[in-house]
């Protein structure tokens, strides 16, 4: 029995789907990565670790916005980092409903050890995108036709012609 790629086969129309695949895959890697080297690192945690090492602290929604992703993603990343011990938060002095999150100790050093790895993956990364021949300049592309119009609102156009 031949097997069919269902998301190579639609093109276009499966975009979605092959966008999920590939970052199960990317994910699913950099997990086995943490775990081969006894790592206790979630993969979800990146953005917003990676961000607060740049960083001496942010809120929920300077994360949201900088990494352009829900505040409720971030939100539940904070918590389960907090759970792990990696970060703490805060209430901002200048505005309660806003939480400033920052790195414990224990964060400090996770991030310290973390560093060659992700080194590592920045360099597996580009090369990947060499061989895929710059599929990010792909990506930005996407990222701004979606920026002109959302794919809610061309499938919205569509529906309403009919």
């Amino acid at each position: 029995m031949i097997m069919h790629d269902y998301s190579r086969l639609a093109g276009g129309a499966a975009i979605g789907a092959r966008l999920r695949r590939l970052s199960e895959s990317l994910d699913g890697d950099s997990t086995r990565v943490y775990a081969a080297l006894g790592i206790s690192f979630e993969q979800r945690w990146f953005g917003v670790l990676n961000q607060l090492a740049m960083r001496e602290s942010a809120t929920v929604g300077e994360l949201a916005a900088t990494l352009k992703i829900t505040h409720v993603s971030v939100s539940q990343t904070r918590q389960s980092l907090e759970k792990a011990g990696i970060v703490t938060s805060e209430s901002d002095p200048e505005d309660a409903r806003k939480k400033k999150i920052t790195l414990t100790a224990e964060g400090k050093r996770l991030v310290a050890q973390l560093r060659p790895i992700w080194l590592a993956c920045d360099e597996a990364a580009r090369e990947l995108n060499a061989e895929a021949g710059d599929v990010v300049a792909s990506l930005n592309r996407l990222d701004d036709a979606l920026e002109r119009q959302s794919i809610f609102d061309r499938i919205m156009v569509r529906i309403a012609r009919r």
